[in-house]
């Protein structure tokens, strides 16, 4: 079917599947506002069309996503809920309906966080998952402080949420991060595959089947635990130093906090 574009967000019907692309080649992708509204506007479709049974985030281009775009990010910083980006991350945590994520080069921020409430994750060999928050002086996010650890262990998730070193292909396969390793062109023929063997399942079965696999409450408190972190950091000196670092190319230098 016909994909349309709005905001750098491509949405498109594959049968009963609603594909959602990161569609901002040209910054790799970065996370504005405005795509974050699209994504919340497609999500809010997709949960009240019932010819919708599964949901399918890919990107148009060999990265996933850069994660925000800080420079627009700082412009419109999140100051609560209702936040396009908070509304977004809570969408994550609350839909009932199997999400999977195609998942090509770099994902970047939300690009790791928004896998950890996915059903089905698939990567390409060339996949790179980085959480940076500590390093730009903020706090993890869609309760990634949560699920990271209870997935991957403390240990494993302090390297990746407090060191932000970064997660290969392989490495988030065994770790349990991702279903598979596919070459670039099967990657979306995976996925639809997959949304297609869902959608033969009994839908009610399905919904109840995966709010039983998760823990719904843990998982909204932690996300608003971290919110009220998130809001405070962003006014800081530390995320200051942070962002001007990244625009002037140079290593942050926190040694004065």
């Amino acid at each position: 079917m016909t994909a349309t574009v709005v905001n750098d967000i491509e949405t498109s019907r594959e049968g009963s599947a609603l594909v959602i692309r990161f569609a901002r080649p040209a910054k790799k992708n970065a996370l504005t506002i405005a795509m974050y509204e699209r994504l919340n506007v497609a999500m809010t479709e997709a949960a009240t069309d019932r010819s919708v049974r599964a949901v399918v985030f890919g990107s148009t281009s060999e990265t996933f996503t850069a994660g925000n775009d800080l420079g627009d990010f700082m412009q419109q910083p999140p100051e609560g809920e209702a936040s396009p980006v908070f509304q977004f991350i809570n969408h994550l945590a609350t839909f009932e309906k199997p999400m999977i994520a195609a998942v090509d080069g770099k994902g970047i921020g939300l690009g790791l966080t928004m896998l950890l409430h996915c059903d089905f994750v698939y990567l390409t060999e060339r996949a790179q998952l980085v959480a940076p928050f500590v390093n730009l002086g903020l706090v993890p996010e869609a309760a990634s402080s949560l699920l990271l650890p209870r997935l991957i262990g403390h240990a494993r998730a302090a390297e990746v949420l407090l060191l932000g070193e970064p997660v290969s292909a392989q490495q988030a396969v065994s770790w349990g991060l991702a279903n598979a390793i596919v070459t670039p062109d099967q990657l979306m023929p995976k996925a639809l595959e997959t949304a297609r063997k869902l959608a033969e399942r009994a839908p009610t079965a399905v919904k109840l089947s995966k709010a039983l696999m998760k823990d719904a409450g843990s998982v909204r408190d932690r996300m608003v635990r971290e919110g009220e972190h998130f809001v405070a950091q962003l006014q800081s000196p530390e995320v200051a130093e942070a962002i001007g670092a990244f625009f002037e190319k140079r290593k942050p230098d926190f040694s004065k906090f």
